[in-house]
């Protein structure tokens, strides 16, 4: 994966745009000499289904994976919270790579299924101007130009990713919502509260059913149940939460009861 991030100007000036059916070459295995190189000193944004993922394939709740494998850092102009995974201080290689290899293959990142593939897509696509993966070049990786190559969309459909793009979309859209090109911030309060529903989930999980949040909204009891064993049903619930929480849609009801008590 990317050790630096790349700027649109760049991916725009040095990166032809590859669609579906373009081909590439490209292999990554244990007899390349750069084996496991690319896992070490990067930067790994991990979305909130990774971390479901990557929580679930170490058996682990998400409280604790957050604190053991990631890192939230923050700056003044940083609009709402991210996490990075942390990579081991003194290897700086991520914490799952051994020399065999990755050893949460199955349920590794977005961004590592992705590579070699970037993808760039504008904030409102046009039929003219749409989303486009290009090629990622860069010196540590020697597994370009080999094996017997692979269009765009077998490369997607092969690592998975499809998956991962449609259990990403709702957090996408959190992210890119025109909330953030105004002034207004997030009070820390608010903080909290996005990064708990993103990537916190099982904490996320006992706000909801620890607190009176059920006796406040109107939400089906069958889509409660779902939430108390699912994650991936929580995860949708998260993003509507906080949409309502935060943008003030209308993506919950409030109890009537509820309304009418406020009201006296």
């Amino acid at each position: 994966m990317p050790t630096k991030s790349l700027t649109e100007e760049q991916i725009l000036r040095d990166h032809p745009r590859m669609g579906p059916e373009d081909r590439f070459q490209f292999r990554c295995d244990s007899t390349l000499d750069c084996f496991t190189h690319c896992c070490r000193d990067v930067s790994i944004v991990l979305t909130p289904y990774d971390i479901v993922r990557m929580k679930r394939g170490l058996g682990i709740d998400s409280s604790e994976f957050l604190e053991k494998h990631t890192v939230s850092p923050f700056t003044p102009e940083q609009k709402f919270p991210i996490v990075l995974l942390k990579m081991d201080k003194e290897s700086r290689r991520c914490p799952f790579v051994g020399e065999q290899g990755c050893g949460i293959y199955a349920n590794r990142p977005w961004a590592c299924r992705m590579y070699p593939l970037g993808v760039a897509a504008p904030r409102n696509p046009t039929p003219d101007d749409r989303a486009f993966h290009f090629l990622v070049r860069e010196v540590l990786c020697h597994g370009h130009d080999q094996g017997a190559g692979c269009t765009v969309r077998e490369w997607i459909a092969n690592q998975g990713i499809e998956e991962y793009d449609m259990m990403g979309a709702p957090f996408r859209e959190l992210t890119l919502h025109p909330f953030w090109d105004g002034d207004k911030a997030l009070t820390p309060p608010q903080m909290d509260m996005f990064h708990m529903a993103c990537y916190d989930l099982d904490r996320f999980r006992r706000f909801v059913f620890e607190t009176r949040f059920p006796t406040l909204f109107e939400i089906d009891e069958s889509r409660l149940e779902a939430m108390r064993k699912n994650d991936l049903d929580l995860l949708e619930f998260a993003a509507q939460w906080l949409r309502f929480s935060l943008f003030q849609e209308p993506t919950m009801k409030i109890r009537k009861q509820v309304l009418e008590a406020r009201r006296k």
